[in-house]
C-alpha cells in the first residue's frame, strides 16, 4: 500500500477525527524522518481534491469542510506602529504551535468526528472565570455581525480556553442578545501543557494553575512525585481536563524550581508557551558544518566590498542583519542600496536548521532573554554584517526621483564590507552637530549620514502624503537586574536615526515584493487589512461625543486628520486608543491584498531573515529570480506557512507581555499604595481597565471602589458615568491610582482612583524612575 493510500485510509475511517500531518505520521507508526513525506502527501491529496485541509491545517475528508474554512487573521496599526505597540494583538492567548490532538470523545459521547451543518459550528472556545463561555465561529461560518455563541456553563464539557470545539446552537432565548449552545466535540486541544504552582492538603497532591483558565487546583497524584516541594512551579501534562461534573487531573512533568527564584519565571512562561529554547543537536551539528565551510570568498555575488556601506542598530545589538548604502546620482536622483543577510546561503530548505527555523518562525524577544530563530553561530556570526569582515547578502538596489518616486530595483547576490557600525544615539548625536564628528566617523561616513537623513525625510514625507497612517503612542519599557527582576522603566523614543532604517526598510520591503509579484511569484506578503465599516461607525460615533466632526473615516486620510487634530489635545489618548480598537492585525498570507496602515498595495518582510522565517523565504525566491529557475509555486502551502508563522508571531508577543506582567506584579506586590498615573485603556460595567504611563501595569480598577457615586455603564461611548455632574470616565482618560493588591497566581493588579488627572504625559519625560532609551530595532 502506498502512502498516499494510507493516509486515505486513516481519513476515511469511522471515527476518523480531523488531525495535522505530523499527528497522522505518528498515527500511521511512522519514523519522525518521513513526517515531510507525509506532509507532501497530503498536500498532492488536497490539490487532488480527494482529502481537504479545514482550520488550523487539519486534515479532513472533503465533505466535511464546506463551512470550515481558514478564518482570515488581520493586524492592527502601521508596520512602525506594528513593531512599536507589538500591533496590538489584545489579550487572548492563540494556537500554541505545540497543540496536541484532543483524544477525549465528543460530549455526546459520540464515536465519529461531528460534522459542520446548520446548528453544528466549529469555533475557538474561551471560558470566563464564572465558568460559562463562548465560541468564536471559524471560517464561513461566521460573518462581520455573527455574535460568539453563549455556552452555559454546565453545557462546556471539559473544553478549555483556546480549544477547538464543535458547538451545536439552539434557538436564542427571548431574553438573550444572541445565540446560545452547547459544546458537543471537542475537536482540537490549544495545549495539553500548563504551568502552576504545587501544593498538598488532606494528604492528596495537587496544582493550581496559573492564570484564570481553571477555577480549581488539578490533582497531580502521589505527593512529592519529582521530589517537588510545595510552592515550586511545576509543568502539568492534562490527563483528564476539568469540566462542570469532575475536577481535573494531570501528571508533573518537569519542576522548574521554588516560586520567585530568579529566571524560574522566565522558564515558567517558556513552558506555558511551549516556546522551544534548545535547539537539536543535528540542528547545532548542521550549522557548524555552515561555519566550517565559510571561507569569505565573493565567487560570482555582486563585489560591493569596496562601497561606503554602514550598518546603524541599537547599541547592544549583538546581530546586525541589515546595511545601507546611498549614491546621489547626476540629475538629482538617488541610488539607495538596502543589503541584508544573506541567510538563506547558509539554512537550506528541507536541513536542520531549517526545520527549527520554520518550527519557531521568529526570534523571541523576552524582557530578560531572546530565543533565536537559529543558532548563534549563524545569527551573530556568520550572517552577520560585522564591520571590516566580508559577508553576504541579498541586495536591492533603488533608484529614486528628487522627490522620493521609486523608479527601477534591483535585485542581487552580493558580498560587502561593513565600514562602520554605529549605534542609534551615535547617529542621533551625528544630527544634531555633524563638525564634531567628522574626524571620528571620517569624511565619507559622515556624508553618507547626510545623505541618509536628507533622502529618509523625502521618502517619510511622501508616504505620509500618500495615506500612511501615523499614530505616536508612547512605548514604556520595563528595566531589570541581573536576577530578572523589575528595577523601574524606560521611554522608548522614536527618534530620528530610527526614522532613517525604517524608512529605507520599508522601501526595500515594498519593492522586493513589488518584483516579486511583478514576476507572478507566489509569495507570503504582510498584508493588512482595512477596518470593518462596523468598527469604523462605532469609532465615528465615538469621536463624535467627543466634538470632533469628521468626514467618512473610511478614508485613510479623514483617519489620519483625526488623528493629528487630537495629537496635542486632552482627549488625544481617548481617540488614538478608540483608533487602535478598531484597526485590524497585519498577518502572513500569499493573498493579493495590501498593507493598509501603509498605503502600500504590494509589501512584505524582506530585511529581517535572522529573525522571522517569512524574510526567510522571500530570500529563496529572490535566489530562485537570479538564477533563472522556476521557483516553487504551492499556493495552498505557503496559506499554511502564513497561518503559522503569524500564530507564532502573536504566541511571542503574548508570552512576552505575559512575562513583563509577571515581573510587574512581584514589583507591585512590594509596593501596595505606592501612586502612579495611569490612563484609561478599557471601560466595562464591573470597572475600568487602566495602563501605567511611567510603568506598563495593567491591572483593573473595580467599580465597587469607587464609592463616590453610583456608576452606569455606556458600552456606545466606552463610558462609566455617575449621577453627579461630571462624575465619568471613559476610554483615554487620565486617572491618579494607587496600587490596592496583587495576585501573582492569576497574574492580576488591582488599582484605586486617587484622582482625576488633567495633564497628558509631555514626550521624553524623565522622572526618577523613567528615563528615555532609544528602541531597539523591531521592524
Amino acid at each position: 500500500m502506498t502512502l498516499e493510500q494510507s493516509i486515505l485510509k486513516l481519513v476515511s475511517a469511522p471515527g476518523y477525527r480531523p488531525i495535522k500531518p505530523r499527528t497522522i505520521a505518528q498515527r500511521l507508526k511512522l519514523p519522525k524522518d518521513r513526517a515531510a513525506d507525509v506532509r507532501k502527501a497530503v498536500k498532492r491529496l488536497v490539490r487532488d481534491g480527494r482529502i481537504a485541509y479545514s482550520t488550523n491545517h487539519l486534515v479532513t475528508p472533503v465533505a466535511t469542510t464546506s463551512d470550515v474554512a481558514p478564518r482570515k487573521r488581520t493586524s492592527r496599526g502601521s508596520e512602525r506602529l506594528c513593531s512599536r505597540n507589538r500591533e496590538f494583538s489584545g489579550r487572548r492567548h492563540v494556537g500554541h504551535e505545540r497543540a496536541k490532538q484532543a483524544d477525549v470523545p465528543s460530549a455526546a459521547g459520540r464515536s465519529s468526528a461531528a460534522k459542520p451543518s446548520a446548528n453544528r459550528l466549529l469555533g475557538v472556545f474561551q471560558r470566563t472565570q464564572k465558568g460559562f463561555g463562548f465560541v468564536r465561529l471559524r471560517g464561513d461560518q461566521s460573518n462581520a455581525e455573527q455574535k460568539d455563541v453563549y455556552i452555559p456553563a454546565d453545557r462546556t464539557a471539559d473544553a478549555a480556553t483556546g480549544d477547538v470545539v464543535m458547538v451545536r446552537v439552539n434557538r436564542a432565548r427571548q431574553s438573550s442578545p444572541g445565540p446560545r449552545g452547547e459544546i458537543v466535540e471537542i475537536v482540537e486541544r490549544q495545549t495539553r501543557q500548563f504551568v502552576g504552582t504545587y501544593f498538598e492538603s488532606a494528604g492528596a497532591a495537587y496544582v493550581r494553575i496559573d492564570g484564570t483558565l481553571f477555577s480549581r487546583p488539578i490533582s497531580v497524584g502521589d505527593p512529592g512525585a519529582k521530589n517537588v516541594q510545595t510552592d515550586d512551579k511545576v509543568v502539568v501534562e492534562m490527563l483528564r481536563f476539568p469540566s462542570p461534573l469532575r475536577d481535573g487531573e494531570g501528571v508533573i512533568t518537569e519542576v522548574l524550581g521554588p516560586h520567585g527564584k530568579p529566571g524560574v519565571d522566565t522558564l515558567s512562561i517558556i513552558r506555558e508557551f511551549g516556546l522551544p529554547d534548545q535547539f537539536a543537536d543535528d540542528a547545532l551539528e548542521d550549522a557548524r558544518r555552515r561555519a566550517e565551510r565559510f571561507d569569505e570568498s565573493i565567487g560570482g555575488r555582486l563585489d560591493l566590498t569596496g562601497e561606503t556601506i554602514i550598518t546603524i542598530d541599537p547599541a547592544d545589538a549583538r546581530d546586525f542583519d541589515d546595511a545601507i548604502s546611498l549614491e546621489l546620482l547626476d540629475g538629482g536622483h538617488w541610488r539607495l542600496g538596502v543589503h541584508i543577510a544573506d541567510l538563506a546561503h547558509f539554512v537550506r530548505p528541507r536541513s536542520a536548521l531549517d526545520r527549527e527555523a520554520v518550527e519557531r518562525a521568529t526570534s523571541v524577544y523576552l524582557p530578560d532573554r531572546v530565543l533565536p530563530m537559529l543558532p548563534e553561530v549563524i545569527s551573530n556570526g556568520l550572517a552577520s554584517l560585522q564591520p571590516g569582515k566580508v559577508r553576504y547578502t541579498k541586495t536591492a538596489i533603488m533608484e529614486f526621483t528628487a522627490d522620493g518616486l521609486r523608479v527601477s530595483t534591483e535585485l542581487h547576490s552580493a558580498a560587502i564590507r561593513s565600514k562602520k557600525r554605529l549605534a542609534y544615539e551615535q547617529v542621533d548625536e551625528f544630527l544634531q552637530e555633524p563638525d564634531s564628528f567628522r574626524r571620528k566617523l571620517g569624511a565619507k561616513v559622515c556624508d553618507l549620514l547626510d545623505r541618509m537623513h536628507t533622502l529618509a525625510m523625502i521618502l517619510r514625507k511622501r508616504r505620509l502624503a500618500n495615506g500612511a497612517l501615523e499614530l505616536n503612542m508612547p512605548e514604556i519599557k520595563i528595566d531589570l537586574d541581573k536576577s530578572g527582576k523589575v528595577t523601574g522603566a524606560h521611554l522608548v523614543e522614536n527618534t530620528v536615526s530610527h526614522q532613517i532604517i525604517e524608512e529605507f526598510m520599508l522601501a526595500a520591503n515594498e519593492a522586493v515584493a513589488d518584483s516579486l509579484n511583478e514576476r507572478g511569484i507566489h509569495f507570503l506578503r504582510r498584508i493588512h487589512q482595512a477596518p470593518s465599516p462596523r468598527k469604523l461607525k462605532a469609532l465615528t460615533e465615538f469621536v463624535a461625543e467627543l466634538g470632533y466632526k469628521t468626514g467618512s473615516l473610511e478614508s485613510r486620510f479623514e483617519l489620519q486628520k483625526l488623528l493629528d487634530q487630537s495629537a496635542d489635545r486632552p482627549e488625544r489618548h481617548a481617540v488614538h486608543f478608540a483608533v487602535l480598537r478598531s484597526l485590524q492585525r497585519a498577518v502572513y498570507s500569499p493573498e493579493q491584498e495590501g498593507h493598509y496602515a501603509l498605503a502600500s498595495k504590494c509589501y512584505c518582510h524582506f530585511t529581517s531573515p535572522i529573525r522571522r522565517y517569512p524574510d526567510l523565504t522571500v530570500h529563496r525566491l529572490v535566489n530562485a529570480v537570479l538564477k533563472g529557475t522556476k521557483p516553487p509555486s504551492d499556493y495552498d502551502a505557503l496559506a499554511v506557512l502564513g497561518r503559522h508563522c503569524s500564530d507564532c508571531e502573536q504566541r511571542a508577543e503574548v508570552a512576552e507581555r505575559n512575562l513583563t506582567k509577571l515581573k510587574l506584579v512581584a514589583y507591585l506586590g512590594e509596593r501596595i499604595g505606592e501612586e502612579m498615573d495611569a490612563i484609561v485603556t478599557g471601560v466595562e460595567s464591573y470597572g475600568l481597565f487602566i495602563a501605567g504611563v511611567d510603568l506598563p501595569a495593567e491591572g483593573l480598577v473595580r467599580v465597587e471602589t469607587l464609592r463616590d457615586d453610583t456608576y452606569r455603564f455606556d458600552r456606545a461611548s466606552h463610558t462609566l458615568s455617575g449621577h453627579r455632574a461630571g462624575n465619568s470616565f471613559r476610554l483615554g482618560d487620565l486617572l491618579r491610582v494607587a496600587v490596592a493588591g496583587v495576585d501573582p497566581q492569576r497574574r492580576e493588579i488591582d488599582f484605586r482612583v486617587v484622582e482625576r488627572g488633567k495633564r497628558s504625559p509631555s514626550k521624553g519625560k524623565k522622572d526618577a524612575r523613567v528615563a528615555p532609551k532609544k528602541r531597539g530595532k523591531r521592524r
